[in-house]
């Protein structure tokens, strides 16, 4: 089954066959590729890390105008910009410039710099589109250079400089932030990278925009391959300068400040772990994870886990712990009442989560009184939609005498009369079967381990 978003690139498509994902390489694209692999570019970039391997395969499924089948190291859960935490789009912009100035030394260039291309594996960044590379052409600009300011440069300088959240535009310029908006939103700051790359970048394209039209000549740029490497170069060190501002949210000291005691925690993560390790999941889904605390849990049950929180400073704090060498952990910016929806061209080039991934285990840990009762979510569409999700859900119930509630109601009518143990149960047990149920130590919180119903 061809891949619904591969059918942009001529050069080839993604499909998937028995659960395996290929790539087949057309024939237009046979001298480039013979000239990546044949040139020592694709070594040197597997070396680095910057690059998912692949091997190639006999296959019966070559048709008209094919040239090779692939098969690429599988990436357990595709991610998109709009999900990125800042650090991790930071270190997706630089391995493509770092990508492009190896490249270069290999005389050959990136035609794309989509954002789309990079994917997470262990906390590393990596390019998944090996048919990206092009033959470089001595005098020629770098074609992708808007692109990548586009889709990196514009997010990167208006989460740091603007509003941390303002990534989510991502999610409706799929081709990339307009750079006359960002130079808009930026209004001045930035300093010489926002000034050169975005607002003066965005004035040229104004412009030229009428470049092409009947009766205009078109004039062709010549850039010497120095220059080139001098604008990589550049932009690589404005964009190793791009930090966060001190940002405090309202979850990124969630654990400092819970009205979790020490045996508490100590019997939440036993009880955690003891589940886990009856139901042995391969893939987990932490929603609401924070900084990853029981993500680490599942990942020592031996799963790999996509860790969700709907705060950016926490999901930042949990991918700067991976980086660190916390392997299996995919920290995600996601507001679980409005996840990452269908985009793109007929609402297929980027699924939502369910559509890249169905993990074996969900948790749901101190989760449910925000949903039902900041969100006003019933448990009944709730517990219907996590049934979609996965087999297994761990679940935290947190009655309303704990602080934590009392707190959320403290600002709002107390309208929640089903919001109970007994309304819980009641709810859920229509789409999972209780298998277990542990009372959390020295607390008012319980654990359950439900198993969809058949």
């Amino acid at each position: 089954m061809k891949d619904r978003g591969s059918f942009r690139d001529p050069s080839g498509f993604i499909y998937q066959k028995d659960q395996i994902i290929y790539r087949q390489i057309n024939r237009r694209y046979q001298k480039q590729y013979e000239t990546l692999m044949g040139s020592g570019l694709y070594s040197r970039l597997i070396k680095e890390g910057f690059l998912i391997s692949h091997e190639e395969i006999a296959s019966e499924d070559l048709k008209e105008g094919a040239y090779k089948i692939i098969r690429p190291q599988k990436i357990p859960f595709i991610s998109y910009p709009y999900e990125w935490s800042f650090g991790e789009y930071k270190d997706a912009a630089l391995v493509t410039l770092k990508i492009q100035r190896i490249a270069l030394e290999y005389n050959m260039t990136l035609k794309d710099a989509s954002a789309y291309n990079i994917q997470f594996q262990d906390a590393n960044a990596k390019l998944i589109d090996t048919l990206s590379f092009d033959d470089y052409q001595e005098g020629t600009p770098w074609v992708a250079y808007q692109q990548f300011c586009k889709h990196f440069l514009a997010s990167l300088l208006l989460m740091a400089e603007v509003d941390i959240r303002l990534s989510q535009l991502m999610r409706v310029y799929i081709d990339g932030i307009p750079l006359d908006l960002a130079a808009k939103l930026l209004h001045g700051k930035g300093g010489f990278t926002a000034l050169q790359h975005i607002t003066w970048h965005a004035k040229a394209s104004e412009k030229h925009a009428d470049d092409g039209k009947q009766n205009k000549p078109i004039r062709e740029a010549t850039v010497r391959k120095s220059a080139l490497i001098a604008l990589i170069e550049g932009l690589i060190r404005s964009t190793e300068k791009i930090n966060l501002k001190k940002i405090q949210t309202e979850w990124g000291n969630y654990y400092s400040e819970t009205n979790y005691s020490e045996k508490a925690i100590r019997s939440k993560g036993q009880i955690i772990t003891d589940y886990l390790h009856k139901i042995q999941p391969k893939t987990v889904w932490d929603l609401g994870a924070n900084d990853g605390r029981y993500s680490k849990i599942a990942v020592q049950a031996g799963a790999e886990v996509v860790a969700f929180d709907i705060d950016p400073i926490a999901v930042e704090r949990n991918y700067q712990d991976c980086k660190k060498g916390q392997k299996h952990i995919l920290p995600l910016v996601m507001d679980l009442t409005n996840p990452s929806p269908a985009i793109g061209f007929a609402n297929q080039e980027r699924g939502t989560i369910t559509d890249r991934q169905i993990p074996d285990c969900v948790m749901a840990l101190a989760l449910i009184h925000h949903l039902a009762i900041s969100n006003n979510l019933p448990f009944e569409m709730i517990s219907r939609w996590l049934a979609k999700c996965c087999t297994y859900l761990i679940i935290e119930f947190v009655p309303k005498q704990d602080s934590q509630v009392q707190t959320l109601l403290k600002t709002r009518e107390d309208i929640f009369t089903d919001y109970s143990e007994s309304g819980f149960e009641a709810s859920f047990e229509r789409d999972f079967q209780i298998t277990e149920k542990q009372p959390v130590e020295d607390s008012d919180r319980i654990l359950y381990l439900l198993r969809v119903r058949e």
